[in-house]
């Protein structure tokens, strides 16, 4: 596996491991006035009752927190890090895609923010691997 692809796994991996520990861990940042910013109020989420903070520790914690560590592991398991790279690029071209389509609704906000560049830029990235490691197959098979 190519190092350039362990890099961007390592990338992704702290990134999706810190959002998830940080959406996990909100509630009680908040508690102890410990001075880190509201995760909450950065995605521009408004929880109303507890179990709006068990979605959010669940769909923004738990499932960044093991994406990160799915591109961890991927670092030294081939298959993982193909998988890794196949889901992240899914997952962040869906949310790029959510976006502009809601952004067609008429007096919708814009999409075009610092996540939406995020979320293109790891697509075209994740796209490049992809594309590269299916032509490194189809030599290797001729």
């Amino acid at each position: 596996m190519i190092w350039l692809l362990r890099l961007y796994l390592l990338f992704m991996g702290f990134v999706y491991l810190l959002i998830g520990a940080w959406a996990i861990v909100d509630p009680v940042l908040g508690a102890f006035e410990t001075g880190i910013p509201s995760f909450s109020g950065i995605v521009g989420l408004n929880v109303a009752n507890e179990l709006g903070y068990s979605e959010m520790a669940g769909l923004y914690g738990g499932l960044n927190f093991w994406i990160g560590v799915m591109c961890l592991i991927g670092i030294f398991k081939k298959s993982v890090g193909i998988f890794a790279t196949k889901f992240l690029t899914f997952l962040v071209g869906a949310i790029a895609s959510g976006r502009v389509m809601f952004s067609l609704i008429p007096s919708t906000p814009g999409f075009y923010n610092s996540f939406f560049v995020f979320e293109v830029c790891a697509f075209f990235i994740g796209l490049g691997f992809l594309l590269y490691f299916r032509n490194l197959d189809k030599t290797s098979q001729t």
